[in-house]
């Protein structure tokens, strides 16, 4: 196929338009673009024989550091094109949160290339934008997910903290 072949269609890149006035539209270009970006790191790749997808997320996470670190920088763009285009600051957070727990489980070796694999925190980030884009209210639930969950995380920190102290002083009776 020669350059004479191609039409500007093929050679234009993918632009959202607004049906009423035909103009290019940003912000659904920015969400389409986010879409394909988590598909990429979340859904790209289908694993044969089963109805399960992975993405370039979990196998840049086979690689120790090197892998994780390009792939979390990608999530924290996802998140900040959100926010760059008016996601409610709760919802954000809760997609931090989202890209924590990704980014925290995501660099134990092996184990956290699997949960990669299931966790797709980037389709759940996009997913979530595109609710509170749909739906401005339920950045009060994000709020109080977020509550319940510093809670937990609150409650885990006293009850490892209790559990280091009981061992430690077992520890000592075991030696006097």
């Amino acid at each position: 196929m020669s350059s004479s072949d191609t039409t500007d269609a093929d050679a234009a890149p993918f632009v959202v338009r607004d049906p009423v006035t035909d103009a290019a539209d940003p912000e659904a270009e920015a969400l389409a673009r986010l879409r394909r970006l988590s598909y990429y790191l979340d859904s790209a790749i289908p694993i044969p024989g089963t109805n399960l997808r992975i993405g370039l997320d979990p196998i840049l996470g086979l690689l120790p550091v090197a892998g994780d670190l390009p792939a979390a920088a990608v999530s924290a763009y996802i998140v900040a094109e959100a926010a760059a285009l008016g996601a409610p600051r709760e919802t954000v957070a809760r997609m931090v949160g989202n890209l924590a727990v990704d980014a925290v489980v995501g660099s134990i070796p092996l184990v956290g290339d699997v949960f990669d694999a299931a966790w797709k925190a980037n389709r759940r980030n996009v997913r979530l934008f595109e609710a509170r884009r749909a739906d401005p209210s339920g950045a009060e639930r994000d709020g109080r997910v977020l509550a319940v969950a510093g809670v937990l995380l609150f409650c885990l920190v006293v009850a490892l903290g209790a559990a280091v102290a009981l061992a430690s002083w077992w520890l000592l009776s075991q030696v006097v």
